[in-house]
């Protein structure tokens, strides 16, 4: 809290705060759903680990999913659900037939003056209908994406998630990945180093991570983007473009 205290007033008296990693959530109410149905997504624009703040989210730019070989818009089941008084959304879709869905949003850029710099993170996550295990591994297409290599769905807490970090549909080598927790309020960080683990990926892109406690793991791949964009001030800026995945580490004797 005193942290969160800090940051706010160095942030208000534009004073450059501790560094906090800013990710795009797009997280559904089960992973796996072992007779299809709904499924219902919480948005927002956050800090995991920290357990916020939460950031103004716009309504999104893009929002879909890859089902059965088809990309389905979800934009239509927007429905604003605020966070301490900031924009955040809701998104329902159902899964009527065996597969995985594979959500992605694209958000509208984010200004953020602390770093003087627009923030444009393309997020996605997996539910699998009916425990299939088919189609996890689907692309949505996003300009920057991570690839999984390990079934995002159904996972025990501890297993390694490997994945491939791509622009434009190809590896980047050496990318930086940025991972966090979504805290529940249970673990205090000890320190900074602890809130936003730091992981490269080798020279083929591929990354590794073995998730130690149970629940929502992000993983952020942070690239600079291809062109400036204008601040608000009129000048030009440089633009973070983030690939997110989403995954769920459950433990073993839990539902």
């Amino acid at each position: 809290m005193l942290r969160r205290i800090c940051l706010g007033l160095a942030l208000a008296a534009g004073v450059s705060g501790p560094a906090l990693a800013h990710f795009q959530e797009i997280l559904p109410d089960a992973d796996v759903l072992p007779e299809g149905g709904k499924v219902t997504l919480s948005l927002s624009f956050t800090h995991p680990m920290d357990r916020g703040p939460t950031m103004e989210m716009a309504r999104p730019a893009r929002l879909g999913m890859v089902y059965g070989g088809k990309t389905v818009d979800l934009a239509p089941s927007l429905a604003e659900h605020p966070i301490d008084g900031k924009s955040a959304w809701t998104a329902t879709a159902e899964l009527r037939e065996p597969g995985a869905a594979v959500f992605f949003v694209e958000p509208k850029p984010y200004w953020e003056p602390a770093e003087g710099k627009y923030i444009v993170h393309y997020a996605k996550v997996v539910a699998d209908s009916y425990a299939s295990g088919e189609g996890w591994d689907a692309l949505a297409g996003l300009p920057v994406e991570i690839q999984a290599l390990t079934r995002p769905t159904g996972l025990w807490t501890g297993n390694l998630f490997r994945g491939i970090v791509l622009k434009d549909g190809k590896p980047v080598p050496f990318a930086e990945i940025e991972v966090e927790w979504v805290n529940d309020g249970s673990v205090t960080p000890p320190n900074e180093a602890f809130i936003t683990q730091v992981i490269k990926a080798d020279a083929s892109g591929t990354f590794a991570y073995a998730m130690p406690r149970a629940g929502w793991w992000g993983f952020a791949a942070l690239l600079e983007g291809d062109a400036p964009m204008k601040a608000p001030d009129g000048k030009d800026v440089p633009v973070e473009t983030g690939g997110l995945i989403w995954v769920k580490a459950t433990d073993m004797g839990t539902k």
